[in-house]
C-alpha cells in the first residue's frame, strides 16, 4: 500500500514544513507517505475563484496515479475518530490498493475532485487553513499507524 497526499500550495511556511517533516519521519517504512505539492492557481483582486479552483482541480486529477483510490479531505465528509482511521488503514493495507488524499487550496477542493473521490473525510466541522491540514493529516496517519503497531504514542 502506498499513500500519497496531493496538496495545493507550495512554499509553505517553515513551521508547516517542520511539522509535516517531523511526523513523516516517524512513520514506519511500511506506512510511508509521499507528499505531492501542486501550485496554487493565480489569485488576485479580480480573480474568478471558480476558475482558479477548476485549474487546481485539473492539476490534482492529473496527479492522481492510475488505480489509486481517492480520498477527498472535505468539511462535508465523514468524520473518523483516530481509532476509525486506524481501522480504515488496516482495511487499506488488506485491499492491496494505493491511496491518495486530496487537500484543496484556500477555497477548498474543486467539484471535479470531489466527484472523483471514493471517500470524503472530514477532519473537523471547523474550516481549517490548508497548510495546517497537512500537519493534521500526517499526524493522524502516524497516530493510526501507532495504534496498528500497538505503539504507546496514542495513549
Amino acid at each position: 500500500m502506498r499513500i500519497r497526499i496531493i496538496a495545493v500550495g507550495t512554499k509553505m511556511p517553515g513551521w508547516v514544513e517542520q511539522g509535516y517533516a517531523e511526523y513523516a519521519k516517524r512513520l514506519p517504512r511500511d506506512c510511508a507517505v509521499e507528499l505531492v505539492e501542486l501550485p496554487l492557481a493565480q489569485r488576485g483582486k479580480n480573480t474568478d475563484i471558480a476558475r482558479a479552483m477548476e485549474k487546481e482541480g485539473e492539476d490534482m486529477l492529473a496527479a492522481i496515479g492510475k488505480g489509486e483510490q481517492v480520498i477527498a479531505l472535505d468539511v462535508k465528509g465523514k468524520a473518523w475518530s483516530t481509532e476509525q482511521l486506524a481501522e480504515q488503514m488496516a482495511d487499506w493495507r488488506m485491499s492491496g490498493n494505493n491511496y491518495c488524499l486530496l487537500i484543496g487550496g484556500p477555497d477548498g477542493l474543486a467539484p471535479q475532485c470531489l466527484a472523483q473521490a471514493h471517500m470524503r473525510w472530514s477532519l473537523s466541522a471547523l474550516t481549517l487553513p490548508h497548510p495546517l491540514v497537512r500537519i493534521l493529516v500526517i499526524e493522524q496517519l502516524y497516530r493510526a499507524c501507532s495504534i496498528l503497531q500497538n505503539h504507546p504514542y496514542h495513549k
